[in-house]
């Protein structure tokens, strides 16, 4: 197995929103907030639904890896219901092999609500529901062991049994990747992502508000000078002035692609994120990964949802 993929089992409803609705609901544009199920009911009430996929960020990621031919699986939280049944289907029908079995629980499949404002930023609302109760239990030893690669998202690190799965992954894993996800899960886990990132993985993925909160840099030479001393794979995102990545004393640049139609930017860093894991595990140059991460943003970027067809 090339890679296996551990995250949140999210079911993704998409809606488009004005700028009104964001403000009349106290969401901030471009984040992510936590919601318990009634006020996820309660934002979607008067919503017409534009689209409803399997999601979570890795499990974009990895799906993107499917279609670029690789052999990948994943591991993620569901309950044996509806929306359960339909993620799994999803996943398989990508060929990714699902290693979680599922069974009925007291709490139902996870949610996330992304609402599109007309400048095509996301802003979601997450009902986690047993995506967020991934436990050590759930971690295969040997699906582990069998893969080249594992790759974490921030979204999923949290006090208790889903830190308990992310310790036993990181410390089987012959390679580790992680993903820092948003700005809101630095804000609630600051302490514990940095020492995750010095101490803990070999591959980080951020982008640039991403690192400079978690390193409190006042500026991007800040943040090149980090990655310098942390002599890992340090991957970054910069909106419309690229991406970059350092690799100790190396730094590679690579552009982004210009005069794209931008419909919605949800998933752009999981099919960035994607692509430049393709050019790794298959022994790609650092430029090329990153031109590859590049391409299947762009792509991503130009459609509703997080999936390429």
């Amino acid at each position: 197995m090339k890679i296996l993929g551990i995250g949140n089992a999210i079911v993704d409803v998409i809606c488009k929103v004005d700028e009104s609705f964001l403000i009349k609901n106290k969401l901030t544009k471009s984040t992510m907030k936590l919601v318990d199920e009634k006020e996820f009911k309660q934002l979607l009430s008067n919503l017409k639904i534009q689209k409803t996929i399997a999601g979570g960020s890795v499990a974009n990621s990895i799906v993107g890896l499917s279609q670029l031919k690789n052999e990948v699986s994943f591991i993620g939280k569901i309950a044996d219901d509806k929306l359960g049944n339909e993620y799994e289907d999803s996943l398989t029908n990508e060929k990714v092999k699902y290693y979680y079995n599922k069974k009925i629980e007291k709490i139902p499949t996870g949610t996330c609500l992304i609402l599109v404002t007309p400048d095509s930023e996301r802003t979601m609302c997450t009902f986690l529901g047993i995506a967020g109760k991934i436990s050590p239990d759930d971690i295969n030893e040997n699906f582990i062991k069998e893969s080249e690669l594992v790759f974490l998202e921030g979204y999923l690190w949290d006090e208790g049994e889903p830190r308990a799965a992310f310790d036993k992954a990181l410390t089987i894993a012959k390679k580790s990747a992680m993903s820092l996800s948003d700005k809101f899960c630095i804000d609630r886990h600051k302490k514990s992502f940095y020492q995750l990132v010095k101490n803990k993985l070999d591959i980080i993925f951020a982008n640039e508000q991403e690192i400079m909160e978690l390193i409190d840099a006042e500026t991007f030479e800040e943040v090149i000078e980090f990655g310098k001393d942390l002599n890992k794979t340090l991957v970054i995102t910069r909106s419309n002035k690229g991406s970059i990545v350092i690799e100790g004393s190396n730094v590679t640049e690579c552009e982004g692609q210009k005069n794209l139609k931008i419909v919605d930017l949800t998933g752009a860093g999981d099919l960035f994120a994607a692509g430049f894991l393709h050019g790794y595990i298959n022994k790609m140059s650092t430029k090329e990964s990153l031109e590859k991460g590049t391409e299947m943003a762009s792509k991503i970027i130009q459609k509703i949802g997080a999936r390429l067809d």
